[in-house]
């Protein structure tokens, strides 16, 4: 073997000990490793380093190790399971405990690293320090609300730059709880009409004759308890935006009144004869597939051409898997701050296992499922029996698009580098190891 950096971290990746180490550390719950070649640069950066010391494994691997992670002064190891106190990457300070081996027997430098969390040593009795707000990666984007690194995410907030400029009607299609609202609520605060108001409604939240007269209002005496007039929400939203959430669930007979209104800007209130004007830019929302209701004969086809000016498509959140530590992350940040309890770091089999999930309620399910660890558990760590019933048991098959030739595509794309394959797929470097147990794939030696 050379005796080289490069020498080093082709015999660990050959030989599989950063899969035995990944392995390994996400058996200990609050661990972080790091391994490091003889110059000091990071072969190996565990999710666990990620959430202690800022730093993504992206940034970490292929760089000097940040400064203070291995060492106080360079070529001076620490004692041990010494106790130190190491910057993170937002200039926060995380104390840990420190235990390193060298690789003697291979190159002369490099070793392994690992921590875990310690009291700080300045404060042993006070209280554990709130989840900084985290650095966003360069490639992240925060927009209205909406928090992405994924590419399909990035052209939906391109496109809602670019139409925010325009009165045209947008229909936003995606799953419940995918951020529709946000999306619509993003469009209006970057349009002209900024300064008037947002009025949503959920179509599926009335009966029909309720829904019409809260869109359109009614006169005195229109039905029964009708003993004053009352405006619609079309009147509260005049000169602004209105967001029809789940707009499928209109029958036929009020989807020709709505259409009347985009076309003309005028309706008529229940129990008036009287057309009243308003200036309504109206934004649709829906889980369905709106052809799919006009060939049911359930949805008019003008309509849909109506509202379907500019279509808007939100990922699910298992097609962004990217998303999902980025979100978790700002989730316990705002929790943490809300208090009492207070969240500092992921156990890293609990990232793997949301990594794992297939999220069928999104991001709001991932909402959820934060604020029952914040109501159930305790301590600093955010730990598996933190989780609700159905995520603490491990899935019994692999995250979605992970078939044996996706991921051997994955591997041939990113040069057979382990970790940035892993990253292509949105999984934890401990997952796609699982993955390719399961599917039976070898790497070439």
């Amino acid at each position: 073997m050379q005796h080289d950096d490069r020498a080093l971290e082709t015999w660990l990746r050959r030989n599989g000990a950063v899969d035995v180490v990944t392995s390994l550390t996400a058996m200990l719950p609050g661990v972080a490793t790091v391994l490091t070649d003889g110059e000091g640069r990071v072969l190996v950066w565990s999710a666990g380093a990620e959430h202690l010391f800022g730093w993504s494994a992206a940034e970490a691997e292929g760089a000097t190790a940040p400064p203070g992670v291995v060492c106080d002064q360079p070529g001076v190891q620490r004692a041990f399971g010494t106790q130190v106190a190491i910057r993170r990457k937002d200039g926060s300070e995380v104390a840990v405990r420190h235990w390193s081996r060298c690789f003697q027997q291979t190159t002369g430098g490099g070793g392994i690293h690992v921590y875990a969390l310690a009291e700080h040593p300045n404060h042993r009795d006070g209280p554990v320090e709130p989840l900084r707000p985290r650095v966003l990666p360069p490639e992240s984007v925060e927009f209205h609300g909406l928090l992405t690194r994924d590419p399909a995410m990035m052209k939906v907030i391109q496109i809602v730059r670019n139409v925010a400029e325009t009165d045209a009607t947008v229909l936003v299609r995606g799953e419940s709880g995918t951020g529709k609202e946000l999306v619509a609520n993003a469009i209006h605060a970057e349009g002209r009409r900024r300064s008037r108001p947002f009025v949503a409604v959920n179509c599926a939240a009335f009966t029909t004759s309720l829904l019409e007269s809260e869109l359109f209002g009614h006169v005195k005496g229109a039905f029964t308890g009708a003993t004053t007039s009352r405006p619609g929400i079309f009147t509260q939203a005049d000169g602004g935006t209105l967001f029809l959430d789940e707009v499928a669930e209109l029958d036929l007979e009020l989807q020709s009144k709505l259409l009347r209104v985009l076309q003309e800007q005028v309706f008529v209130p229940v129990g008036g004869t009287e057309p009243r004007k308003v200036d309504v830019r109206v934004i649709a929302a829906t889980h369905r597939a709106l052809r799919e209701e006009v060939k049911a004969g359930r949805f008019r086809e003008d309509l849909l051409y109506r509202l379907r000016v500019v279509p808007i498509f939100l990922p699910a959140l298992r097609e962004r898997r990217p998303d999902i530590e980025l979100l978790l992350l700002e989730l316990l940040r705002k929790y943490s701050e809300r208090g009492p309890r207070r969240v500092s770091s992921v156990d890293p089999v609990v990232l793997r296992r949301l990594l794992d999930h297939d999220w069928p309620g999104n991001v709001r399910e991932l909402q959820n499922v934060v604020e029952y660890a914040f109501a159930v558990g305790r301590g600093p760590v955010l730990t598996l029996d933190d989780l609700p019933p159905e995520l603490r048991s491990a899935p019994d098959h692999a995250p979605v698009d992970t078939t044996a030739a996706q991921i051997q595509r994955a591997i041939a794309a990113a040069g057979g580098d382990l970790q940035a394959a892993a990253r292509q797929l949105g999984v934890s470097r401990a997952t796609f190891w699982r993955m390719r147990k399961r599917h039976g794939i070898q790497l070439e030696p």
